[in-house]
C-alpha cells in the first residue's frame, strides 16, 4: 500500500473513531469535600468550649448569616462548568458544630433548590465541631449509616482518652448503584507533626478497617473515603495505613485504592497553607471498583481543587492562602474545596 493511501486509511479510521467518541453520552456526578472552617451558630453551648463564636466575642447573627451565604456561594459552584451544570451530588463536611447548622445552610437559595438531606451524629470532640454528609435526594438514596468511634488515648502516658471526631459512614444508591462513603477529620497537628502522627496512623487504621468490613460483604463494594486528613497523601498514615496508590495502574485486587491527590500534591497544589507552606490535607480517595474503565457503570474521572480568586486572600501577608473565617470577619474557610467527577456512559 502507498504510503498516501495508508495515510488516507488512518484519517478514514481517526475520523470515525472521533464521531464514535462524540456519540458517547455520560451522565455525571461531583462528589465533593470541603472543610467549612469554624461554622458555628451564634449560641453558647454549655457542654462544649464554642464561646469564641458567641455574641459576646463578636460573633452576631449578621456575621454568621454571612458566612453561611459565603458557604452557599462556594458550595453551589463546585466544578459547575460547560460539561457538569449541576452542584455537588455528594458534599462530605466537617468543622460543623451541629445538625442545626447544616440545616440552616441547605435552606440558603441557591441550596434549597437543590434539595439536599442531611446525615449527620454528635461527636464526642471537645469543642463540639462534627463530620457531615450532604446529597441530593434526587440522586441518592441512603440506605444505612453509623457513626464510628476513633478510640485513643493521650501520648503522654495518662492513659486518657482523647476525644476527638468519629468517622461518618453512609451507604445507598447513586441513580440505583450502591456506594459506601466515608467522612473524616482526622485529629490536628497540635503539639507538632511528628509527636501527634500516631493520631492520625490510628485514624488511617480504622478507615482501612471501615473498609475491610464493607469489603467481607461485598468484595465489589465501591468505595469512596474522603476528609481533612490533617496529614498529606504521602504520610504514614494515608500510604501504610489505608495504603493508597499514586497510580491507578496500581490496583490489582478490589480493596486496593487510588488517591488522585497524591500526584497532585507532587505537581505542587495545595489544599490549605500550613506553617507558611502549602499542602493536600484534603483528600478523595476510590476504591478500585472506581477505576475500571468500564463506563457502564459509574466511574472516577478526574480530581482538582477548587480555589477561586473570590475565596483566595488578596492582598498583605496572607496573599494567596484561603480567605478564611474569623469571629471579627465571616470569611470562607481556610482550606479549599475538593472534589472528583464520577461519569456513567447512557444510550
Amino acid at each position: 500500500m502507498k504510503i498516501k493511501q495508508l495515510i488516507a486509511v488512518f484519517v478514514v479510521i481517526f475520523a470515525i473513531n472521533s464521531v464514535i467518541a462524540q456519540d458517547k453520552k455520560y451522565k455525571v456526578h461531583t462528589v465533593a469535600f470541603y472543610n467549612l472552617e469554624n461554622l458555628f451558630d451564634t449560641k453558647d453551648d454549655p457542654n462544649v468550649f464554642d464561646e469564641e463564636y458567641t455574641p459576646a466575642q463578636g460573633w452576631t447573627s449578621d456575621k454568621y448569616q454571612q458566612k453561611l451565604k459565603n458557604l452557599e456561594r462556594v458550595l453551589s459552584e463546585i466544578a459547575v462548568n460547560e460539561k457538569q451544570a449541576n452542584s455537588p451530588t455528594i458534599i462530605g463536611v466537617c468543622e460543623i458544630e451541629n445538625r442545626g447548622v447544616l440545616e440552616d445552610l441547605i435552606k440558603t437559595p441557591k441550596l434549597l433548590a437543590k434539595d439536599y438531606g442531611i446525615v449527620h451524629y454528635d461527636s464526642p470532640d471537645s469543642r463540639g465541631i462534627d463530620v457531615g454528609f450532604l446529597y441530593q435526594k434526587k440522586h441518592f438514596t441512603p440506605t444505612s449509616s453509623a457513626n464510628i468511634p476513633l478510640i485513643i488515648t493521650n501520648f503522654d502516658g495518662s492513659g486518657k482518652r482523647v476525644y476527638t471526631r468519629d468517622q461518618l459512614l453512609v451507604s445507598g444508591y447513586l441513580d440505583g448503584e450502591e456506594m459506601h462513603f466515608i467522612i473524616n477529620h482526622w485529629p490536628s497537628r497540635s503539639g507538632g507533626e511528628k509527636r501527634s502522627s500516631p493520631y492520625r496512623e490510628a485514624a488511617g487504621a480504622l478507615n482501612r478497617k471501615i473498609m475491610d468490613s464493607l469489603l467481607m460483604i461485598n468484595p465489589n463494594a465501591k468505595i469512596i473515603t474522603m476528609g481533612d486528613l490533617n496529614d498529606g497523601p504521602y504520610n504514614k498514615s494515608v500510604k501504610k495505613e489505608i495504603s493508597a496508590k499514586l497510580k491507578k495502574t496500581e490496583l490489582k485486587e478490589p480493596g486496593d485504592i487510588f488517591n488522585p491527590f497524591e500526584q497532585m500534591a507532587k505537581d505542587g497544589n495545595s489544599s490549605l497553607f500550613y506553617r507558611d507552606s502549602g499542602d493536600i490535607f484534603d483528600q478523595i480517595m476510590v476504591s478500585q471498583q472506581f477505576v475500571l474503565e468500564d463506563f457502564s457503570t459509574y466511574q472516577y474521572w478526574k480530581a482538582g481543587i477548587y480555589n477561586k480568586p473570590y475565596m483566595i486572600q488578596q492582598t498583605g501577608q496572607y496573599k494567596g492562602y484561603p480567605l478564611r473565617n474569623s469571629p471579627s470577619e465571616p470569611g470562607f474557610s481556610d482550606h479549599f474545596p475538593v472534589y472528583i467527577y464520577l461519569v456513567k456512559e447512557y444510550k
